[in-house]
């Protein structure tokens, strides 16, 4: 993913947006018996700079924004900031481990993991990764920290007991975001390759790849740890259904425009992708893989969080400027994003 602004939206997804997304719900099940999803409230953060993913952290009822060279740290009851971890060049992703002391950063433009105090948010340490760390998780059987390098297309296992890199695992292509099933097991998109990888975190080996059809480009990727089941979001307006143990594609199901991150409500069974064209799709998992709902966020809102204590999804995005004109050197730039406009936005049920 580390993509701090979202990819160039194609005309036909905006002349949709400009009409107007409706929301739909279809089919039925769980999620059914409540309201649908809405835009709640929106939390203004400011500040330059782009952005890429975020991470709740329900029991201590915390948002971590990756924003530039720093990590913003949101209190999720009052939607003020509390704090900031900062001194960084790049940020991409934060994971936390399982006994709530510590967090980690991938720093992409620093090629590092930085450690910090989950109390304090003061850094404690800077481990050496490979090249553009983006995609970050914790492994609770092993104790380990993995880190996946978008440029070096390889995965740096860091002991979390020790803080030092005990294995680098060579990747078949460009990761993008890692999810760990809390057994033993990592997985992984290879963006470019349309594959996902599963990683064997006791012995530190990549043991399966597995091809995806009608999935490009795969980038988030959600997990199912009781069910088994992974979901990565593609291009071309698709979220993939794989079977986390056989590697198995069992199902799609129709998302919006320009995806670039995934949740998952293992208590309503809903798989979320939230889509750069400024929509946030959810997916009914319990029942045939049905989008049921179609929201309309913001443009450029495509990296997410899911907050299972509160059943609030967040996102974020900001105001865009002009885009540069294309250059030799940068045939594809990104629009600037106005300053101070930076937000989270807010997604739940009244």
């Amino acid at each position: 993913m580390p993509y701090p602004f979202p990819r160039p939206v194609s005309p036909g997804a905006l002349c949709t947006l400009a009409l107007g997304l409706s929301t739909l719900v279809l089919g039925a099940g769980p999620a059914l018996a409540q309201q649908p999803y809405q835009v709640l409230d929106h939390w203004k953060i400011g500040g330059t700079g782009g952005w890429d993913y975020l991470l709740a952290d329900p029991g201590a009822h915390l948002l971590y924004l990756t924003h530039g060279p720093r990590v913003e740290v949101i209190d999720t009851q009052t939607g003020k900031p509390v704090g900031a971890i900062t001194g960084m060049k790049g940020t991409h992703g934060v994971a936390l481990d399982s006994e709530g002391k510590v967090g980690y950063i991938s720093d992409g433009g620093g090629n590092a993991v930085v450690v910090f105090d989950r109390k304090t948010f003061a850094t404690l340490a800077t481990i050496p990764a490979g090249t553009n760390p983006d995609g970050i998780a914790f492994e609770p059987v092993t104790k380990t920290v993995w880190a996946f390098n978008g440029r070096s297309k390889n995965a740096t296992v860091i002991d979390a007991g020790t803080r030092q890199v005990v294995a680098t695992i060579d990747l078949p292509g460009r990761p993008e975001f890692p999810q760990a099933d809390g057994k033993g097991n990592v997985f992984d998109n290879i963006e470019d390759k349309n594959t996902i990888v599963k990683l064997d975190a006791h012995s530190k080996t990549l043991v399966a790849t597995w091809p995806l059809t009608g999935c490009e480009s795969p980038s988030g990727l959600a997990i199912d740890t009781a069910h088994h089941r992974l979901f990565p979001v593609c291009d071309g307006k698709t979220m993939g259904v794989v079977d986390a143990e056989s590697g198995k594609q069992i199902a799609t199901a129709a998302i919006g425009d320009g995806p670039d991150a995934a949740g998952f409500d293992p208590k309503q069974q809903l798989a979320f992708s939230s889509n750069g064209e400024g929509s946030l799709s959810v997916v009914d998992a319990a029942h045939g893989y049905k989008t049921i709902e179609t929201l309309p966020t913001e443009r450029g809102a495509r990296t997410m969080a899911y907050d299972d204590a509160t059943d609030r999804v967040y996102l974020v995005t900001a105001q865009y400027g002009p885009r540069p004109e294309a250059t030799t050197a940068n045939p594809h730039p990104r629009p600037t994003v106005v300053p101070d406009t930076f937000e989270v936005l807010v997604i739940g049920r009244k």
